[in-house]
């Protein structure tokens, strides 16, 4: 129960004038200057106490009892099964010649005023591989060039934006066992460069003992392309491929770019885009060495690969 700010009573306090009423004899005025309340509202309690109701001194909802004016329940039925079609709340008040006001009550009442509520929830897939080097998740995210001026992501100011800057392309590989991660700053993400950048990262985790045996990488051009496919036949790499419009299926790459756009390319106001690619390295290394990773109780990833004592 939730009492407003003006409130005078609660059920404890009008509990309390029953009883002094009721039991102790006092006066229903001497009650209610005790209470801080006028006779007549002490007079509605003592009257709603005796109708025997078991929740009368609770608060009553401010619903009226009747409401004329209320959408009929057939034309409520009709527009949530239009809405089980994914038609706009504005196209259901257009062909029912309903206000859209009226039908966007409707579907909110009923918890349908976001289309994605039409879909059950897909469950959560969480699975590890047992061994590093099993899964190799890899993915590319597109950065603005900084050309002179901070960006609006760290000032959250627009003004002065300019135009034709170019675009950088940060190439990442996460290990699905260890969280291992590698990274560099790439000029595209053209199937030539992603296979340079992968026989980079493989030759970096065989450093550090791991070899890599699978990969994952969504459908983006440069991972499908011919030149790709011949640098995973050189590296004899099985290559699989997430589910069309489920970014989730790649959700550690996904997850990874969020803290690495968080905690490294915004997270200070670079000058130049030199200084930002200069930052990378030094990150990276805090990542796998320093950080802790939720994943991973708390410790970071090369800690899966040092020996237990």
């Amino acid at each position: 129960m939730n009492l407003h700010s003006g409130a005078r009573t609660c059920p404890a306090s009008r509990a309390l004038l029953v009883q002094r009423v009721r039991e102790l004899g006092w006066t229903v005025t001497r009650s209610a200057e005790a209470a801080g309340i006028s006779r007549r509202t002490a007079h509605k309690w003592l009257y709603r106490y005796q109708s025997g109701d078991p929740v009368s001194l609770q608060d009553r909802s401010s619903r009226p009892r009747r409401s004329p004016g209320r959408t009929p329940v057939e034309w409520q039925q009709i527009m949530l099964l239009l809405r089980r079609t994914k038609m706009t709340g504005p196209q259901i008040a257009r062909d029912l010649k309903r206000p859209r006001a009226t039908v966007a009550r409707v579907l909110k009442r009923a918890g349908l005023e976001r289309l994605r509520k039409l879909e059950p929830r897909v469950p959560e897939n969480r699975y590890e591989h047992r061994r590093p080097g099993d899964l190799l998740h890899l993915d590319v995210k597109k950065l603005g060039r900084i050309s002179g001026y901070v960006g609006h992501r760290i000032t959250g100011n627009r003004a002065g934006q300019r135009k034709g800057a170019g675009w950088e392309y940060v190439h990442i590989a996460i290990d699905d066992r260890t969280r291992i991660a590698y990274a560099e700053v790439l000029r595209d993400e053209q199937g030539e460069t992603s296979a340079a950048f992968l026989r980079r990262a493989i030759a970096w985790y065989r450093m550090l003992g791991i070899r890599v045996r699978r990969i994952l990488t969504d459908n983006g051009s440069g991972y499908i392309g011919r030149r790709f496919a011949r640098g995973l036949a050189q590296l004899r790499l099985i290559h699989k491929r997430t589910r069309p419009y489920r970014p989730r299926t790649n959700g550690k790459a996904e997850r990874f770019i969020q803290t690495l756009i968080r905690e490294w390319a915004y997270a200070v106001a670079y000058l130049t885009s030199a200084a930002r690619t200069k930052g990378l390295s030094r990150w990276i290394r805090h990542y796998n060495y320093r950080r802790p990773h939720g994943s991973l109780s708390g410790q970071p990833p090369l800690s899966r690969l040092r020996p237990k004592v």
